[in-house]
């Protein structure tokens, strides 16, 4: 048996290679329809039915729904990424999943956030056939106060603020197993489950330069400083180094105000680098991580589109106004014939404060899947866990952002992830989910 970091993440669970059929999934699998209908998913699920079985069980979960007509009793050894082309970001779907919320919650320590995003990967929907799902992590490094750590929810453990040069967060990797399977493995066995699966993968990064510390052994950390060639440096390096881990894609947090732009709008914490810098950065980590697939997405954009263009990017977020289905469908066409970069429609953001009705989340979600005339010139989306697996009543995207609360009851992760999700009305809005994007991934 060839020691692939999925056969080596499943050994250090204490479990072994030899995968079984999963009926529990053929019980709650969806299906694209018409033409697409080896496509599945599971929907219809509360997340913590996913998070609570076992590492093993998600395994022969996603091997379960394989768009194969045969069953792998162990999972394969070569795991190529869903193949879209070189600019499959300029039309994907981008789903943002908080894979620190959804970490386990020992106490008052947050760990395996990267083991909770593989457990849900069975039930995000795969690629349709025209254009790619995309899942965006929201931590990889560690945060700068507090990680490895949740807090009350009032308290402040922001994801925005991040740590270069100091490996990758508590919050997301397994420690207790590194002696058996390292941190990048633990990555790369993520990645290769999702691609398995026909998603796509990447994480969302930070450029506010008050945001960003570098740690330096037996020292107190540095500030980071755009103006210090070895802090770029490193800033490039640290994201090759995640690139050839298998992501595809990196998302650019307050990329719009690159090089003083707009800045009456911007809401970061310091400098942002000057855009040739920026130009030079994204154009680095495509050369040196030798990954021709690589993308871009950029939070927010303006009518100013070549900006972002030459910048490197692929895609932007927010422009397209999403409630208006015949605005899509017309920034759709306008831009058709531009196969590198477009502007983006999104269900909600990082920034989203909650409130809004199912209702109209659901049409939103409608807007960007369907909103153009022929399926090839679909515009980029956006959104988040929160439009798929519905969070409680008394918190949002933003404040799980912000703050690492545990809304466990007795000190367990299994009751923090009853807890962190809606109920039976979240239940039932993503089978509402599943059957939109039934009707959407045979396009």
């Amino acid at each position: 048996m060839i020691d692939t970091p999925v056969n080596k993440l499943l050994n250090s669970y204490g479990e072994t290679p030899d995968l079984v059929y999963d009926h529990w999934s053929e019980k709650r699998k969806y299906r694209a329809l018409d033409g697409g209908n080896l496509k599945q998913w599971i929907a219809d699920v509360l997340p913590y039915e996913l998070l609570e079985r076992s590492l093993k069980e998600t395994i022969s979960s996603v091997v379960s729904l394989c768009e194969c007509t045969s069953f792998y009793n162990n999972f394969p050894d070569v795991i190529n990424t869903p193949d879209y082309g070189d600019t499959w970001g300029r039309f994907a779907n981008y789903i943002e999943i908080n894979n620190r919320a959804i970490a386990e919650m020992h106490g008052n320590r947050c760990s395996n956030g990267i083991i909770s995003a593989v457990k849900m990967l069975p039930a995000i929907p795969p690629s349709a056939k025209s254009w790619a799902n995309c899942i965006i992590l929201s931590q990889i490094f560690p945060n700068i106060y507090g990680d490895g750590y949740n807090k009350a929810p009032w308290e402040e453990n922001s994801i925005y603020g991040i740590k270069l040069n100091a490996g990758y967060s508590n919050n997301i990797i397994n420690f207790s197993i590194i002696d058996k399977i390292s941190q990048e493995e633990q990555f790369r066995a993520f990645n290769d489950v999702a691609h398995f699966r026909g998603i796509k993968t990447g994480f969302r990064t930070i450029i506010s330069e008050d945001q960003i510390k570098v740690a330096r052994p037996d020292k107190q950390d540095e500030p980071f400083k755009w103006d210090n060639p070895e802090h770029v440096e490193l800033f490039i390096e640290e994201h090759v180094k995640l690139i050839k881990l298998g992501f595809e894609a990196i998302f650019v947090d307050s990329a719009k105000h690159v090089g003083n732009y707009d800045m009456t709008n911007y809401t970061g914490v310091g400098r942002l680098p000057d855009y040739p810098q920026m130009q030079y950065i994204t154009n680095e980590i495509r050369a040196r991580s030798g990954c021709t697939t690589l993308c871009f997405v950029g939070e927010k954009s303006s009518e100013d589109f070549n900006r972002y263009k030459e910048m490197g990017l692929n895609a932007g977020t927010a422009f397209v106004p999403v409630d208006n289905f015949d605005t899509v469908k017309y920034w759709s066409e306008r831009f058709k014939y531009d196969r590198n970069f477009a502007p983006g429609v999104e269900v909600s953001n990082d920034n989203d404060t909650g409130g809004r009705r199912y209702e109209e989340r659901l049409q939103r979600i409608k807007n960007c899947l369907f909103g153009f005339e022929i399926a090839s010139d679909k515009l980029p989306s956006f959104m988040q866990m929160d439009d798929l697996f519905p969070l409680r009543y008394d918190t949002n995207t933003h404040h799980l952002m912000l703050a690492n609360p545990s809304y466990s009851t007795d000190g367990t992760p299994e009751s923090h992830w009853e807890n962190l999700f809606a109920k039976d009305d979240g239940k039932y809005y993503n089978h509402l989910v599943g059957e939109i994007f039934a009707y959407a991934l045979f396009l």
